[in-house]
């Protein structure tokens, strides 16, 4: 008998602020047969500072916890907490009542790394009982208090595409820019929520991509927070090593030097970087030169993992008998561009999926 898509979703509670956390014991715990009952699983988070990486990167760290504390450690230094970033300075934040100014975390760099080392809010991995799944949170704790995080996982046994469309997206005349794809003035999320209806999907997924033709343009799922997005990215995606050498060490001075100290510091901070990683992973040290090379020659674009499509969980869970898109409080599918868009706009493709 073929086992209709099965839905669970965890509550899980993080040790510290970076936790590792092996999801697929929670799984089984929940239903020991899961992973042996289903071809694959999708695996999604609610949360903009946690989330999961694709199977294949895991896969190449050898799915070792440790590999991965290493690989996010190296964006850790790219974005170091408590750094001046203006999304952490409170009294910027307007759209933040007086209460909870007091209790906003100061979480830029979890925001920054989670969208510059590929996490991803929604991940498919085809099952294996044996290998673990991570949940990788960049801020599980607030001060001292833990944090109560969520995800759920949908196990299934095929898909089929139920349609494509295209998607334009009007990008302004900034070369630096990012778009909200859920600003309700673009009116995106209501037309994909209406087609999950038209379509009868229950349980699948929605991706939107790039076509192949963009370039320069990377999309991501996070929190549009004005001051996140439009000052921290901007500043990140202008100069990522003179970033991470103004807010890492903040020992610039001479705005006339900034070019080529940048460049000393961020060497001397990526050895030590490459360094733990590649002890971590067991590689050769002859890696070390070729990656430094690589992290200094490429533009922002190429050293942050930008993605070129993003996945949303459509879900009948929470109402049985009406499908919707399953999303986080603060989370948002963000179009993200560092050179100006021919003619103004972007395009993307949509793929509506049906989980059987």
């Amino acid at each position: 008998m073929t086992l209709s898509p099965t839905e669970i979703t965890l509550a899980l509670n993080p040790e510290s602020r970076i936790d590792i956390i092996n999801v697929s014991e929670s799984v089984i715990r929940e239903n020991e047969d899961f992973f042996s009952s289903f071809r694959k699983s999708l695996f999604c988070s609610y949360h903009t500072t946690a989330g999961y990486f694709e199977q294949a990167f895991c896969n190449r760290l050898n799915n070792n916890p440790d590999a991965l504390q290493a690989y996010v450690g190296t964006f850790r230094r790219l974005f170091p907490p408590e750094a001046n970033y203006q999304h952490d300075q409170m009294e910027l934040r307007e759209e933040l009542s007086s209460a909870q100014k007091q209790v906003e975390p100061r979480n830029a760099d979890s925001h920054l790394t989670y969208i510059g080392s590929g996490l991803e809010n929604c991940v498919t991995y085809k099952n294996n009982p044996d290998s673990p799944v991570f949940f990788v949170d960049l801020d599980g704790l607030n001060g001292n208090i833990r944090r109560l995080r969520k995800t759920t996982v949908i196990g299934y046994n095929s898909e089929s595409v139920a349609a494509r469309e295209p998607l334009e997206v009007k990008m302004s005349a900034h070369p630096i820019d990012s778009v909200n794809l859920w600003d309700p003035k673009l009116g995106v999320i209501q037309m994909l929520e209406d087609r999950v209806q038209e379509l009868g999907i229950q349980k699948g997924r929605i991706e939107l991509t790039l076509d192949a033709s963009e370039r320069n343009t990377g999309l991501t799922v996070n929190e549009y927070e004005t001051l996140l997005m439009q000052h921290d990215l901007v500043d990140v995606l202008h100069n990522p090593i003179r970033f991470m050498a103004q807010k890492g060490r903040n020992m610039l001075r001479d705005p006339r030097a900034i070019k080529e100290k940048a460049k000393d510091y961020a060497k001397y901070d990526l050895v030590h970087v490459v360094n733990e990683f590649i002890e971590a992973m067991g590689l050769s040290e002859s890696l070390i030169e070729r990656i430094i090379d690589k992290f200094l020659a490429v533009p922002a674009a190429r050293f942050l993992r930008m993605k070129r499509s993003v996945s949303l969980v459509v879900s009948d869970d929470v109402e049985p008998g009406s499908s919707r898109i399953i999303t986080g409080t603060y989370q948002s599918p963000i179009l993200v561009q560092w050179q100006k868009a021919v003619e103004g706009k972007r395009s993307l493709n949509i793929t509506f999926t049906r989980f059987a």
